[in-house]
């Protein structure tokens, strides 16, 4: 592979770029699939279409970083995109399941505290940035992220998974709770550490 080539692999065009993007592209398919079952009282078949596309995009999350690091095709491009398709498929989802009515009553509460700690992590993420000081992806927060993610394809079934296994939707809003629990522990870890850099940029 000649020196163009190689940077070219290395730019947006590269593989775990394209499956970023294509994580990015499947929000609105599976945000247009509930809406149409939901909102428009279409046929419980979109629902799986749904899933599946979600699946697919969640599949993505994986895929990209990995090939990324075995074929040394890390960007800056890639960096800043990944984790921001990662919240636009969280939130949107969230918003749709929210309005859906799937997720209701106490249960906001949890999708409340996960929206909330995206916004502050990300605005640590930006504000560290600028400092040049990285903040580390946790275990705990990857593990945040899969349960989360199993959560929302869960209550993304919904009705049409309560057809098969009728505690579908509950055990989708009991995953969720987990995930919010996970994640006021991983937003403080990060709001933690994130506010030591600024302190000490203050007294500098």
């Amino acid at each position: 592979m000649n020196i163009a080539t190689t940077r070219t692999a290395k730019g947006a065009l590269s593989i775990p770029n394209i499956l970023t993007c294509a994580r990015i592209a499947a929000i609105p398919v599976v945000i247009g699939c509930i809406y149409a079952q939901s909102i428009m009282d279409g046929p419980l078949w979109l629902r799986w279409v749904a899933v599946a596309v979600f699946i697919a995009a969640g599949i993505t999350d994986y895929l990209d970083g990995y090939y990324a690091r075995v074929w040394n095709q890390q960007s800056a491009f890639g960096r800043m995109l990944d984790p921001i398709a990662d919240k636009l498929l969280v939130a949107s989802c969230l918003l749709m399941l929210a309005a859906d009515g799937i997720i209701h009553g106490w249960s906001l509460w949890a999708a409340i505290v996960i929206l909330c700690r995206e916004i502050l992590v990300s605005g640590l993420r930006e504000y560290l940035a600028a400092l040049r000081v990285s903040v580390p992806v946790t275990k705990l927060a990857k593990w945040k992220t899969t349960i989360q993610l199993i959560a929302i394809g869960f209550l993304l079934a919904g009705e049409a998974g309560d057809m098969v296994v009728p505690v579908v939707t509950q055990i989708g809003l009991l995953l969720l709770w987990i995930s919010a629990i996970f994640t006021i522990y991983t937003g403080w870890d990060y709001f933690r550490h994130g506010i030591h850099h600024v302190l000490e940029e203050d007294e500098g």
